[in-house]
């Protein structure tokens, strides 16, 4: 599998973005390529000798985390390539913030009962479903729906290749919630309530979530807001930076030592340091005290 070639930003494209004080063109080349590139590292065989032995399971749930941060990040691309559907975007970013998280927590922890409690988090709920379907066969002496027999065949395989049986599943501790993972990597609750808190308006739709993009107010009077929503350039800039941080944490895990670690992480380094040229020049006066 061929590395994806970062985007060419010629000094006209740059001058032109300075001018507008708009970077979005340049941010949405690097958004696209970050995703790319989580794509990449998570292709990466297991065999290869630069890697340790790692559990399957363990493996398959950070290389599926990290695929699910990259297809919707591709997914957010298609969507704002004609700087529409923010309010989607928004939605689907808080998404990919909270996989990151996990794939970093995961990685930090390094521990067999990190993962268990990742896996049992989702299959509670599974098993929960199973035995009210159970249930309701019982109570019609053993008759089974088609369609309850799909759903049983569906969550026992859900269970088979998560490698725990139910009793395992019922009695892991309950995976930590998103505000302790985030104040165990960052110890940074200004970051919690932006990123998980304030990222969740757009999954919940509060009222900040309406106020944003699908009301507007003039005259005294609330309307309807039309489809004119654009991607804000702050999720250019943080959503890759997530991201990146979950890929360097899974090679970091993966390697056998952190010297080849760091020899993967050049690239995604990379891409922080041009994210940062831009956000400093986006930020300017931000963080200076009003007179």
């Amino acid at each position: 599998m061929n590395i994806p070639q970062p985007p060419t930003i010629t000094e006209e494209e740059f001058q032109k973005c300075l001018t507008n004080k708009d970077f979005r063109l340049i941010l949405f080349e690097w958004y696209k390529y970050t995703g790319a590139i989580c794509n990449f590292y998570a292709s990466f065989a297991p065999e290869s000798e630069i890697f340790r032995k790692v559990d399957k399971i363990q493996h398959a749930v950070l290389i599926g985390l990290l695929n699910r941060c990259s297809r919707l990040m591709l997914s957010n691309i298609a969507l704002s390539q004609n700087n529409l559907f923010a309010e989607t975007t928004a939605l689907i970013d808080r998404c990919i913030f909270e996989s990151a998280i996990k794939v970093i927590w995961l990685c930090q922890k390094k521990d067999n009962n990190s993962f268990e409690r990742y896996l049992a988090d989702g299959l509670k709920t599974e098993l929960e479903l199973k035995n009210k379907i159970n249930e309701n066969i019982t109570s019609r002496n053993g008759k089974i729906q088609f369609i309850e027999n799909r759903m049983l065949k569906s969550i026992d395989n859900y269970i088979l290749k998560s490698g725990l049986n139910e009793k395992q599943i019922n009695e892991t501790k309950k995976l930590p919630n998103l505000a302790s993972m985030i104040d165990h990597i960052y110890e940074n609750r200004l970051l919690y309530i932006t990123g998980q808190k304030i990222g969740s308006h757009h999954i919940h739709g509060t009222w900040p979530n309406l106020l944003s993009y699908f009301l507007n107010y003039e005259d005294d009077k609330f309307f309807l807001r039309d489809h004119d929503c654009t991607t804000k350039t702050d999720q250019y800039i943080f959503i890759p930076i997530f991201v990146i941080d979950a890929i360097k944490s899974y090679l970091h895990f993966i390697c056998n030592n952190d010297d080849e670690a760091d020899k993967l992480c050049i690239l995604p380094n990379g891409i922080i340091e041009e994210i940062d040229k831009i956000f400093s020049i986006v930020v300017e006066n931000d963080f200076e005290f009003e007179l």
